[in-house]
């Protein structure tokens, strides 16, 4: 995983802001219907949090203590709203599309490389968290 890839890519979707969530669950949404009704009908607070947790995930990707901390976190939150490790793979595909869709030239097959090895990361780590959450 390449952190300058990473962040070089995710500066160049940065600036479109809310419409970047909006692009994502709507991308998930159509391939996926069956994880609608895992959210609520209006996403606005849900968008302002996957917005800001990409951010804090960008900001922190050296920070090794502290992604782990802020993923285990979300994954056993998550647990608590009915997703299932087997939504992942679904979510990483909507996540990378929406990059590829914002982030213009910046989306480099190396990009695209090193941010399939972060999603598998966040995957991992969420989804160990919300097992262990689920069997508590």
């Amino acid at each position: 995983m390449d952190p300058v890839l990473v962040k070089r890519s995710f500066a160049a979707v940065e600036p479109h802001g809310p419409v970047v969530a909006e692009y994502f669950y709507q991308h998930l949404f159509e391939h996926n219907p069956g994880v609608r009704g895992l959210f609520a009908e209006h996403l606005g607070e849900q968008q302002d949090r996957l917005f800001a947790a990409l951010g804090a995930l960008v900001t922190h990707l050296e920070d090794t203590d502290t992604v782990v901390g802020l993923l285990r976190d979300l994954g056993a939150r998550h647990a608590r709203y009915g997703a299932l490790a087997e939504h992942f793979p679904a979510v990483g595909a909507s996540l990378l599309a929406t990059l590829a869709h914002y982030a213009g030239d910046a989306w480099t097959p190396e990009a695209e490389a090193a941010w399939t090895a972060v999603y598998g990361v966040v995957s991992d780590t969420m989804g160990a968290a919300l097992t262990e959450a689920r069997s508590v």
